[in-house]
């Protein structure tokens, strides 16, 4: 019997050197690092390049930006990808590099599966990554509540695709349960205040994350 694989993890929302540590402890193979002033998990270029993440894939998180000002925080953060967490086009995709690129897309804003099918489609040439979060509008992720992902089953993904959604260690098994995502977004549902990352809340995600994977061997 071939054993599944655990989805990768990313943690994001980062802006301690100590708990980017504590993350890569446990197994985070992606950083994502939050450029968007509004939020309160924010960090400056400048911090998030004095932040080391060894061996991790270094994502930034970008809302408001178009592909010029995404470009120069890249180079300033030392990132590897940029998540596409608003109204960025495909011009901006292919500006900044398919292969650059996590296109973030909110089923709860589409009318139907039709409708998200039709967006991964659209987004094939243009990224390496999807994530699906909950919120209903570009820009309106990080509500901290789940995807309904039953009927994702269903979708075809052309590329890896990451779930996102206020994951935590009580609905990790659940969401699993009914999806085979690639990989999953830890962000809200492992801090104690938005921006500080809480380890053993973290611990508990990861030992759901592995324990709902060998459930499915």
């Amino acid at each position: 019997m071939t054993t599944p694989h655990s989805p990768f993890i990313k943690v994001c929302g980062q802006t301690h050197a100590a708990m980017v540590d504590a993350s890569l402890a446990l197994g985070a193979q992606y950083v994502g690092f939050i450029f968007h002033e509004p939020s309160p998990r924010c960090i400056t270029p400048s911090r998030a390049a004095a932040i080391p993440t060894r061996f991790a894939t270094r994502v930034g998180v970008f809302v408001r930006q178009r592909a010029k000002e995404i470009a120069s925080i890249m180079e300033q953060a030392h990132l590897h990808l940029a998540q596409f967490h608003g109204r960025q086009d495909t011009h901006d995709a292919e500006l900044i590099g398919p292969q650059r690129v996590i296109r973030v897309l909110w089923p709860e804003h589409c009318q139907d599966l039709a409708q998200l099918q039709a967006l991964l489609d659209e987004w094939e040439p243009y990224c390496a990554y999807y994530m699906l979060d909950a919120g209903d509008a570009p820009g309106r992720g990080g509500t901290g509540r789940n995807l309904n992902v039953q009927q994702f089953s269903s979708l075809r993904f052309p590329h890896p695709w990451i779930l996102a959604g206020g994951l935590d260690a009580r609905s990790i098994p659940q969401l699993l349960a009914n999806c085979h995502p690639d990989g999953i977004d830890l962000n809200s549902g492992v801090e104690i205040a938005p921006g500080l990352k809480d380890a053993s809340k973290l611990l508990a995600a990861v030992h759901a994350l592995h324990q709902a994977t060998l459930s499915r061997a």
